[in-house]
């Protein structure tokens, strides 16, 4: 099942336990505006090259689309409509004045001579859009902070995701200092989430990436290991562990599993063997609905995507706020924002998994459409 299929079985299912319209259901799903384009650029060796570029504006019912743009060579029209779609979901269970977009271009960054740096390429949209209308900020999010980017919005999905971690082993009665922690991913949320856990007490006792695996039952040091990759570009042959295969990091001992890199890791073939009591969801639709329910079987707790990897676009808001107001905030308010933020949508999950009488993906999921839908009804939308 693809990534859209996937997404809109949730939609649906979350639709269902609303008792919603069958026409406003069906105009939620369908996006608001599809593009497609030929991007055609010179190589440094004076070749031309053309890619194809997608954007997806999903819904804006209760704010302007709000979302990314994912470079990756497999990139096509469902997995953008997918992740445009859970952006919808994502920025009103976050309850920030949004609603859901994505980008992606069909290309392999490392590649390409000019470094793809997330805020280089925000600083480009920002300049080019300035050109035509003045000095515009707020009109792109994740900014390089000379240029009215945020502090802390760098380390936010990843932080997002220790105080989504946080907020569930509380509702649990454990604590992040007595755990044990596996992260796929070394990325920048894979990175920053391994640090915070590591800096609070966590054990994390394996960590993947594209370049290898690398584990330690007593935990490994994770600003060395950091330091590691930094020097080497690699996990591999790090002195504090032992190397292993990407592959088997799912499947590790240990009480949580962070999938922090691409969508679709967990399915049908790989659920039974994890062995973590908790999954946080730090990527974009890490767990497959077959998946969903083999885990559900053997007593696994997921926590969404949609809310667990929300810091980003929560800080992405902030940082919209302060360019409106022309007023910039200091890491600590940021990083205390966030975890406001954070912690309120957490109990507001819980209090629909007890109205409804679901798990959390499903708590999740109608807070979501519920709000959505509250905005588009409010707005003037007839059956």
């Amino acid at each position: 099942m693809n990534a859209l299929a996937a997404t809109s079985r949730n939609f649906r299912q979350a639709a269902r336990i609303l008792n919603l319209d069958s026409k406003l259901e069906k105009s939620l799903l369908i996006p608001f505006r599809e593009i497609k384009v030929e991007c055609t650029i010179p190589k440094d060796d004076g070749s031309l090259v053309s890619y194809i570029g997608f954007r997806v504006q999903h819904d804006n019912a209760r704010g302007p689309m709000k979302g990314g743009i994912r470079y990756h060579p497999e990139v096509d029209p469902d997995e953008v409509n997918a992740l445009a779609q859970l952006m919808t979901w994502k920025t009103a269970v976050a309850d920030i004045p949004y609603g859901g977009a994505k980008g992606g271009i069909g290309c392999t960054p490392k590649d390409l001579t000019k470094i793809f740096a997330h805020e280089q390429t925000m600083a480009w949209i920002l300049d080019e859009y300035s050109k035509f209308h003045g000095h515009s900020p707020a009109i792109v999010t994740g900014k390089p902070i000379d240029l009215g980017g945020s502090l802390g919005r760098e380390a936010a999905t990843g932080r997002g995701v220790v105080y989504a971690t946080k907020a569930l082993l509380d509702e649990h009665g454990k604590s992040i200092k007595d755990l044990t922690f596996a992260i796929q991913g070394f990325g920048n949320v894979g990175s920053w989430a391994g640090r915070l856990l590591h800096e609070q007490g966590g054990k994390v006792v394996a960590v993947s990436d594209i370049t290898g695996g690398v584990k330690n039952p007593n935990g490994l040091d994770i600003p060395s290991l950091l330091k590691h990759k930094e020097d080497t570009g690699s996990l591999k042959n790090f002195s504090g562990g032992d190397d292993m295969q990407a592959e088997d990091l799912l499947g590790q001992e240990c009480d949580v599993l962070i999938p922090c890199a691409l969508g679709g890791v967990l399915n049908r073939e790989n659920a039974q063997d994890v062995r973590a009591k908790f999954i946080i969801e730090a990527a974009n639709h890490p767990t497959d609905p077959e998946a969903d329910e083999i885990l559900s079987k053997k007593g696994v707790i997921v926590l969404p995507d949609i809310y667990a990897n929300s810091g980003g676009v929560t800080v992405s808001y902030f940082e919209w706020v302060q360019n409106i107001q022309g007023f910039m905030w200091d890491e600590e308010k940021v990083n205390k924002e966030l975890k406001k933020y954070m912690t309120r949508a957490f109990l507001n999950i819980k209090n629909m998994c007890q109205t409804h009488n679901c798990d959390l993906r499903m708590g999740a999921f109608t807070l979501g459409v519920n709000r959505v839908a509250r905005a588009t009804m409010l707005r003037g939308w007839e059956a």
